[in-house]
């Protein structure tokens, strides 16, 4: 299995849509447009910044098939197929595989506190039952738990099929500690960044890239992150990672953060509906003044 396309920037896309809630498939080929211009090195569809989580089973499979198609290959994608069940995620796994998806993200079972054997037997039974490549995904401020390093470890040697880490842990020695334990014995293994300022920390840690929303309004940051990084410029990628810190901020304007990324980049020039899907509600119009502003100091606008 040939992981090396799985390296980079891989941001999560939002999800176009209309004021009706159905896909927006004119501003969703602008977004996709933008972001391979922008040389992102692959894509994740329907991420927590995707907003699966408030979608019918419909437009999810609507969502995953548009966005395959018009990528046409150009660069991988990844198509977020998270769900409390193990049935429907298969459900989701294998009709990403159909359509011609690189790989699935599976966050662990939310709303119900299971044991660590629950969670490993959930992300076994997926991955044997799906095609492509799986990669974890720990998100325990949103889910409830974290999957556990041990049931990481376990999975990782366990199941071929499953090939890496999103980590989106406010902690970077637990990256550390993933990478520490799991490259022990399989160093191919994928670790990606879930948030966007402990990218350049994974990559010197020996992970593989980030999964960073700042990508979809501020490109030439995470990306100049990155590329300067593989080329060993650390003034740049120091000088970049501390404009990045300054644009942290936010991610605190609103919770969830749905409508903040597409204010962000309509701000930024590219023409796209900035409606999102209930309950999560329109960015009010202070909100909006603090978001440009930010995005003016921080030198984005």
């Amino acid at each position: 299995m040939n992981l090396n396309k799985f390296k980079g920037i891989f941001p999560p896309v939002p999800t176009i849509v209309t004021k009706k809630g159905e896909l927006d498939k004119k501003g969703m080929a602008t977004l996709l447009e933008h972001l391979i211009s922008n040389e992102a090195d692959g894509l994740l569809i329907l991420g927590s910044g995707g907003e699966f989580c408030h979608m019918t089973p419909k437009l999810r499979l609507e969502v995953a098939e548009f966005a395959v198609k018009y990528v046409n290959k150009r660069v991988p994608v990844m198509i977020g197929i998270s769900s409390p069940s193990t049935k429907e995620t298969i459900q989701f796994g294998q009709h990403a595989a159909e359509i011609g998806a690189d790989a699935v993200l599976v966050v662990n079972p939310y709303y119900a506190l299971l044991n660590s054997e629950a969670i490993y037997n959930h992300y076994q039974t997926v991955a044997e039952n799906i095609t492509i490549p799986v990669l974890l995904y720990n998100f325990p401020a949103l889910t409830g738990q974290d999957i556990g390093i041990d049931v990481i470890t376990r999975l990782a040697k366990d199941v071929p099929n499953i090939v890496g880490l999103k980590d989106t842990i406010d902690n970077i020695s637990h990256t550390r500690e993933v990478i520490n334990r799991v490259h022990a014995f399989r160093p191919d293994f994928i670790i990606f960044s879930g948030f966007d300022e402990y990218m350049l920390d994974t990559l010197i840690l020996g992970g593989q890239g980030g999964i960073p929303a700042t990508f979809n309004f501020a490109p030439k940051l995470t990306k100049g992150i990155y590329k300067a990084f593989i080329k060993k410029d650390y003034e740049t990628a120091f000088k970049l990672q501390r404009q990045l810190a300054k644009l942290m901020p936010v991610y605190a304007i609103e919770s969830p953060f749905f409508g903040v990324i597409k204010q962000a980049i309509k701000l930024v020039g590219v023409d796209i509906s900035t409606e999102v899907l209930p309950p999560v509600m329109p960015l009010a119009n202070e909100k909006k003044k603090i978001l440009k502003k930010l995005l003016t100091d921080s030198k984005i606008i």
